[in-house]
């Protein structure tokens, strides 16, 4: 990738002032818009406050998913869009995303047909079990919605026996288990790194920027941006401003002087271990299953470790949102539903994340019922002030970014008056480059310069899976941030700073403790 040094961005930023489209927030949903508008030559400019991808984005479960439980809330252009996005994305970045064999174990043969009528009907938010029946109702649906365009195998059943065959520590209650594919995203803030590099590749008018924020707007309609390291500001005139910054849509709204209540968002928390049993156990597969109190959970094989995940909690600010202990409690016992003979403890845990779902406000009991599905919610201009409109992406998930940024952008170009170019249906994303070697230097040292780290953390959490796989030592977390400070210019004080900011934000968001290093600079 050849994402500007930052040096060169902010000189081009400073001599920008008419944007055609101004995107806040570099997650998902801001960098696949990006691209879809720079392939088809839209002007336009995307910002993050903090480090792209630094949000849910990189804070998710990893599925590219149809969402097999959407079919019991009714949401069927949902489901029916996911799956063919799914596809798009098996096709389209095929080094990226990979097929996932996903096995449900089966605890019932007819449960769950009364509840899951109410749900379809909105009658009820209360969830129960799901049978062997209903799951065949919903696979067999699964498979009809692709059936004109199946990539993957179509879903399958194995007996108690045959299933205990397989994995001997499965929960010796089960009736069957059912087998059906989805896929995966090992490093899903790669693939967004490369979304944006598509579109400043496509297009000499599209820009990205991390830590730069939208602070306000000034009284001649311009936005004031303001860089988070310098402490520089930026004026810009807009003709577009699209709000994708998720969970934080209404902090960013209200900083634009448009107060809302758009988003009602849900912590996802989800923990990494270390537990050879377990990993043998998955028999490469995910395990995907009902937990005591009916929310679906999950845990697979992911860089020589096991995710678990995941919890649904409300928060009100997204920038508080960590895995607590309780929820530790509930994604180990869920793991104990399955594999009721693995002993896994706290021992095993090697790290945790916490993402905010930017879900729809919702005053609904149950949060598994609220909608998975995207809407743009708009704030038309209001000159001469705001001469501009406010276009905020709420909800969605991964799997249906890009139909997500279509629909977005079909919308700007009429705003804008101009004719879309080009459809991004088969357009092949990022590949350009063999995912690096993450315990080589010169590969470090290549990232550095390459792809926008003005952090430590950047390089750690997001260029590559270094901190929360287990692999840093207290030693080769001095060489790493040693190697960056070499390459960004820091000196003895910066290096120290980032030393320490690094090691509080690993131990306090994601449970790594590391000891102090010894610094030679």
């Amino acid at each position: 990738m050849r994402l500007p040094l930052r040096p060169a961005a902010l000189d081009r930023l400073r001599a920008t002032r008419a944007i055609d489209v101004l995107i806040i927030g570099g997650g998902i949903n801001g960098a696949g818009l990006l691209r879809e508008l720079a392939l088809n030559g839209v002007d336009t400019l995307l910002i993050d406050k903090a480090d792209f991808a630094a949000g849910a984005t990189s804070a998710s479960s990893r599925m590219i998913h149809g969402g097999l439980r959407y079919l019991e809330n009714g949401e069927f252009r949902l489901v029916r869009e996911s799956l063919h996005e799914r596809n798009r994305l098996l096709k389209n970045a095929p080094h990226a995303v990979k097929p996932l064999p996903t096995t449900i174990p089966i605890f019932s043969r007819w449960s769950g047909f009364a509840n899951a009528t109410a749900k379809f009907f909105d009658r009820t938010s209360k969830p129960s079990k799901r049978g062997a029946a209903l799951v065949k109702i919903g696979l067999t649906l699964y498979d009809l919605l692709t059936a004109r365009d199946r990539v993957l195998p179509t879903h399958s059943f194995s007996s108690r026996t045959a299933a205990l065959r397989t994995r001997p520590l499965l929960h010796p209650g089960i009736v069957c288990t059912a087998t059906y594919y989805d896929a995966w995203i090992p490093l899903p803030e790669r693939l967004c790194l490369e979304l944006i590099d598509d579109a400043l590749a496509a297009h000499p008018g599209a820009q990205a920027l991390n830590y730069v924020a939208a602070v306000s707007t000034a009284p001649d309609g311009s936005v004031n941006l303001h860089d988070e390291i310098s402490g520089e500001n930026f004026p810009v005139a807009p003709r577009v401003v699209v709000n994708a910054t998720g969970a934080w849509i209404d902090f960013s709204n209200t900083a634009l002087g448009q107060p809302t209540r758009f988003i009602g968002g849900t912590k996802g928390s989800h923990l990494i271990v270390d537990h050879p049993e377990l990993l043998a156990a998955t028999a490469g597969q995910q395990l995907f299953y009902e937990n005591e109190d009916g929310r679906i959970c999950i845990f697979f094989p992911l860089h020589g470790k096991v995710l678990v995940g995941s919890t649904d909690i409300r928060i009100e600010n997204p920038d508080d949102a960590v895995c607590d202990e309780r929820e530790i409690d509930y994604m180990l016992q869920s793991v104990r539903t399955v594999f009721p003979a693995i002993k896994i403890g706290r021992e095993h845990i090697v790290s945790r994340f916490c993402g905010v779902r930017p879900l729809p406000a919702s005053d609904t009991g149950f949060t598994g019922r609220i909608s998975r599905d995207h809407a743009r919610r708009d704030l038309l201009p209001a000159p001469p002030a705001r001469p501009w409109p406010i276009y905020s992406l709420v909800g969605g998930k991964w799997t249906t970014f890009r139909a997500f940024a279509e629909q977005v952008a079909n919308r700007i170009f009429g705003d804008l008056g101009q004719a879309r170019r080009t459809v991004t249906h088969d357009t092949p994303i990022g590949g350009r480059e063999p995912e690096p070697s993450y315990h080589d230097p010169a590969a470090l040292a290549h990232l550095v310069r390459t792809e926008a780290v003005v952090h430590l953390d950047d390089l750690l959490l997001r260029r590559t899976p270094l901190a929360l796989f287990g692999q840093l030592t207290p030693n080769r977390f001095a060489a790493v941030a040693e190697l960056v400070a070499r390459e960004l210019g820091w000196d003895a004080a910066r290096l120290g700073a980032e030393v320490s900011r690094t090691r509080d934000l690993l131990a306090t968001r994601h449970g790594v403790q590391l000891s102090a290093p010894s610094l030679s600079s």
